[in-house]
């Protein structure tokens, strides 16, 4: 286990290098970022960056400040806090070139983010259940955030989740709700810096953003479509918000085509200047 200090914040990070690369050529760098509160590297760990490593491309994946081993503090959970985290990572890691960000539900708003304010940065964003941080996610995350707190401290509910998923399960509920309850994140991130619709547009590099069609999130899919000059857009059937563990193999395939496809698509655009 590798523990890095970035922005101020002693961040938990795992690498895995890229197996037999095809040629000389640098093999390109995905970053993996989680969700929020019951969320860790372990959830891309055990799903799709071992998958990546294989293809040859380089993963590196990351606890955000307060979750898994990476540090817990008190304050400082502000979108741009996660932003500057990611940036000054890289800079740690010494990532040279664009990156490819993979982020599942706030990983993708955070992944967002980061190519809005570091695009010569940002290869291509994968974004999976996940949205930009605008003013109706600012207030759906106030009344999702307040509501977690409450419930994830109920005893009822520790009890119901060790009986129907396990005490891996409850742990992680328990971790979040002592997060929430002992940290300023429930008040911090409904006011962090939001992005209109004019930046959301300006936005140039590649975006694939998955859905499933259960998911309330699917219904935004024609709007994030019309903003930006360079979506696509994947609405995968009979799944909800945790359509990364429910649908593992196909958001696998999805996202190295994408990969590859948009790495080979820049390596040209380089190469023809």
């Amino acid at each position: 286990m590798a523990v890095i200090n970035a922005n101020g914040i002693a961040l938990h990070v795992e690498q895995m290098p890229a197996r037999d690369p095809a040629d000389t050529a640098p093999p390109p760098t995905v970053v993996f970022v989680h969700g929020m509160l019951v969320d860790s590297l372990v959830s891309y760990y055990f799903t799709l960056a071992p998958a990546f490593a294989a293809e040859g491309m380089d993963v590196i994946m990351y606890d955000l400040r307060g979750h898994g081993h990476s540090e817990r503090v008190s304050s400082g959970y502000l979108l741009e806090d996660f932003v500057g985290d990611l940036d000054a990572l890289l800079d740690r890691l010494e990532v040279a070139g664009p990156v490819h960000l993979v982020g599942n539900s706030y990983g993708g708003t955070i992944a967002f983010s980061y190519a809005a304010r570091r695009p010569e940065r940002v290869a291509s964003v994968a974004m999976i259940e996940s949205e930009p941080a605008t003013e109706s996610w600012s207030r759906k995350m106030a009344v999702n955030l307040q509501r977690a707190a409450d419930e994830f401290a109920r005893t009822d509910l520790h009890e119901q989740l060790t009986r129907e998923h396990g005490a891996h399960v409850t742990r992680r509920v328990k971790s979040a709700s002592r997060l929430l309850n002992s940290s300023t994140m429930a008040r911090d991130i409904p006011a962090s810096r939001l992005l209109d619709e004019d930046e959301i547009r300006a936005l140039r590099c590649p975006v694939l953003a998955v859905y499933g069609s259960e998911s309330e999130l699917a219904a935004q899919e024609p709007w994030l479509k019309s903003l930006l000059p360079d979506c696509r857009t994947v609405v995968v059937p009979d799944q909800e918000h945790w359509v990364l563990m429910g649908a593992t193999d196909l958001v696998r395939d999805l996202i190295t085509e994408w990969v590859r496809t948009h790495d080979a698509a820049g390596a040209a655009e380089v190469g023809g200047r």
